[in-house]
């Protein structure tokens, strides 16, 4: 992991770039501070000015790797963006376990705690919901009335530990091949939240005559019912009156149970952490997601698990992931999980250069290898021990890769269904999104939007890029407040009650 040194007017990661990051925006004239160089063009904050002439089809490099080439001749002191410069496929050299080492697990004694809930199965859950999962879209409706009534209800305030009932819905679940990927990804899906160590209690609801029966999927997934796990119909209920009243029924049956649970001292091994980026700028590989990687560090050091995910941002940046691959079995595993995407996009009409976004642009990336690299920060530097598929459990400690999309709602879906109990959430350009039942801490990367967006980010790792604050400084805030988060404190996500929509398996395969 790089460590960003603070010029006047530029950042540059790597003695070898020939591109830096304006650290705030300039005139034609202004001096960067770097290399007795001025800017010849205007250049907006957290884009890329050139620190030494390229030349046309010369290589531009930012954090010591190949981001693009040069679509033309660019002088000292310009501005380097989609104008000038464009994506290279390059031949990436996967070298399997060059940088893996045992992980530095710190002795026993010396390992924090967290207070969380402690449930049967061993794990540890942050926060204390009960969740209606629906089984296909057909039951969605019926499935937000339950949570709405209850939620509204006031039968909520005999039952403080109980931090609510959330409905969680998605598009799909029938018209689906029960062979394909898609019916898959989505049982898988809905069996890890029904597992999630954040709910108390699951009511599985469904419509009656759909595909995804809740019997089958129950049994494909090893999930029994119980007093704790329900499922019903409506059209075996009779209808949509019929089924509210059930379902409040059976949440009711629940409630005592679930509000037994009470917080207790546990290991930070009960922390699976979702680290994720959304809305990215030219900031985010400098501040942010270092900073973030250097606390997936700390917790991965006192026993937790920390999950890098979104596959498509990882592109072009995987080498550096199979250098700290466990074992070449793992390595081999996410360049397998690289070329399948590979096959997906160009069966759909797509390529894995269909990213940034528009926002990233905006905010100073250029290429999918500059976002991948600036992406990769939040892993940290730990070995890797081991890739996921989408929603896989998660049954491994330390750092390791879960392969999902980019598009972070679908991302964080699966990093939650695969046992994620925390996430932490780097953006540059703002997001206010949340994903019960998991906590979402947004982390800014500039103090610009940190400021302008006071009400939804957390943490402002803009301290960074002015150079008031070191990488290591801001990892240990961000790592202190997973902890605190874990423990119980509310993020600005849960005051506002965000997370109700968030919920989105990932839909691959046809509709029929």
């Amino acid at each position: 992991m790089l460590v960003a040194t603070a010029k006047p007017a530029v950042i540059c990661l790597n003695p070898s770039d020939n591109v830096a990051v304006a650290v705030r925006s300039m005139e034609a004239g202004a001096p960067l501070g770097i290399r007795g160089t001025a800017a010849r063009t205007q250049v907006p904050h957290g884009h890329k000015v050139a620190v030494a002439a390229i030349a046309p089809g010369e290589e531009v490099i930012k954090y010591g790797q190949v981001i693009g080439r040069a679509t033309q001749a660019i002088a000292a002191g310009e501005h380097v963006h989609l104008h000038n410069m464009a994506m290279h496929e390059g031949a990436l050299v996967h070298e399997f376990c060059a940088d893996a080492r045992p992980t530095p697990l710190l002795p026993e004694a010396e390992r924090r705690r967290f207070q969380g809930f402690l449930r049967s199965d061993g794990q540890v859950g942050t926060r204390n919901y009960i969740g209606v999962i629906t089984s296909v879209n057909c039951s969605a409706t019926v499935a937000r009335a339950v949570a709405d009534r209850m939620n509204r209800s006031g039968e909520l305030a005999q039952y403080p530990n109980v931090d609510g009932i959330v409905a969680l819905t998605h598009e799909g679940g029938c018209a689906l091949a029960m062979r394909g990927e898609g019916y898959l990804y989505l049982t898988r899906t809905l069996a890890g939240y029904a597992r999630n160590p954040n709910f108390a209690g699951i009511l599985m609801l469904g419509l009656g005559c759909e595909t995804n029966q809740i019997a089958p999927l129950l049994e494909m997934h090893g999930l029994e019912e119980g007093p704790l796990l329900r499922s019903m119909t409506i059209q075996a209920e009779g209808g949509t009156r019929r089924t509210i009243e059930a379902a409040s029924a059976a949440i009711r049956e629940m409630l005592p149970a679930a509000d037994v649970a009470r917080r207790s001292a546990q290991p930070l091994s009960g922390l699976k952490l979702a680290l994720q980026c959304g809305g990215s700028d030219g900031y985010s590989g400098i501040s942010a997601n270092p900073a973030l990687g250097h606390a997936a560090d700390l917790l991965v050091r006192h026993g937790s698990t920390a999950v890098l995910s979104e596959t498509p941002e990882i592109y072009g940046a995987e080498h550096l992931l199979t250098r700290r691959a466990a074992t070449p079995e793992v390595a081999r595993k996410l360049l397998e999980r690289i070329d399948w995407w590979r096959d997906y996009t160009a069966r759909n009409g797509a390529e894995l250069n269909n990213n940034p976004s528009h926002g990233n642009k905006a905010g100073g990336l250029t290429t999918i290898l500059e976002k991948s690299l600036g992406a990769v920060a939040k892993g940290g530097s730990m070995p890797m021990e081991a890739v996921f598929e989408y929603a896989e459990p998660i049954d491994r400690s330390g750092f390791v890769f879960m392969d999902t999309p980019g598009y972070d709602p679908a991302a964080v879906t699966g990093q939650v269904a695969g046992g994620c109990n925390v996430i932490c959430f780097t953006t540059g350009r703002g997001s206010v999104s949340g994903f019960k039942p998991a906590p979402c801490i947004k982390i800014a990367t500039n103090s610009d939007m940190a400021v302008r967006m006071d009400e939804d980010m957390d943490i402002d790792c803009g301290g960074i890029v002015t150079g008031s604050e070191t990488i290591e400084e801001a990892g240990q805030r961000i790592f202190e407040i997973v902890v605190a988060v874990a423990s119980g404190e509310r993020t600005f996500s849960e005051e506002f009650d965000y997370g109700h929509n968030e919920f989105v398996p990932w839909h691959i395969g046809a509709v029929t």
